[in-house]
């Protein structure tokens, strides 16, 4: 009788505990993994060395030493992101996402910190326009579930699926492969976020820029809906960090205006 009796008051401690600590950061050693999109410049990528550096890398470093927590930054597949975060794998991507209705149905947004739209580029002496890309007209290359690929089925509607059956649209895994294809060839232009495009083609004549779709997209950080206590301490490091030299300083390193 008694022995039951203890069983369940240690049944109910452990309930008590796992409701209070339902909003709480929970990290092994107060790190936190960050999981990025590895192939993302200037935002996020791997360096010669092996190194994870760029805008977003380099902000949440910062961010962490000014509050007190360290990072483990983790490459991880895009169209899987979101995936390893509900399933505890990172505790948050910050990584150049921008907000959707369809992610807000999954995760917690942090407070915005970057605006874009999207930029459409061709290889250099193309005749191809903006109207044409629009009107479905031209071959497009474009990564596997980002907001570009999101904004396309939105705007294309059930014409998206017919062109990806007829090869109009081809899906890579990341932006740089999908510029390959564009440099081979194999489509006749690719669509992706606009500062990134400007990125990778600044001093390279293989390219030129069609034209920029005004989607006023905004980044920000995401994290598990239930992690309150993390909502606030990154919003709180944004705030700080946008108000400090190093914002203008990782402008000037990493962002083409």
């Amino acid at each position: 009788m008694h022995k039951k009796a203890l069983m369940g008051i240690g049944v109910s401690l452990l309930v008590i505990f796992a409701v209070l600590m339902a909003g709480c950061v929970t990290t092994d050693d107060n790190v936190l993994v960050v999981g990025i999109d590895g192939e993302y410049p200037p935002y996020s990528y791997i360096d010669e060395s092996g190194k994870a550096v760029g805008f977003d890398v380099e902000s949440i470093q910062w961010i962490a030493e000014q509050k007190g927590f360290e990072v483990e930054i983790a490459p991880t597949a895009w169209d899987g992101i979101i995936p390893a975060l509900l399933a505890g794998k990172i505790d948050m991507v910050y990584s150049g996402m921008s907000i959707t209705p369809d992610r807000l149905e999954k995760v917690t947004f942090s407070n915005p910190y970057w605006e874009v739209n999207q930029g459409v580029v061709g290889k250099a002496g193309t005749t191809a326009t903006l109207e044409q890309f629009e009107a479905g007209e031209l071959t497009i290359g474009v990564q596997r579930g980002c907001s570009a690929d999101q904004w396309m089925q939105e705007e294309f509607g059930e014409k998206y699926d017919a062109m990806y059956q007829d090869g109009k649209i081809k899906l890579y895994d990341s932006f740089p492969q999908s510029m390959v294809a564009l440099e081979q060839g194999l489509v006749e232009c690719v669509i992706f976020d606009d500062v990134n495009i400007e990125t990778y083609i600044k001093g390279n004549d293989a390219f030129q820029m069609i034209g920029v779709i005004e989607t006023g997209e905004v980044y920000a950080v995401a994290m598990r809906n239930e992690d309150t206590d993390l909502h606030a301490l990154i919003n709180e490091g944004l705030e700080e960090l946008m108000a400090s030299e190093k914002w203008e300083e990782l402008k000037l390193k990493y962002i083409v205006e």
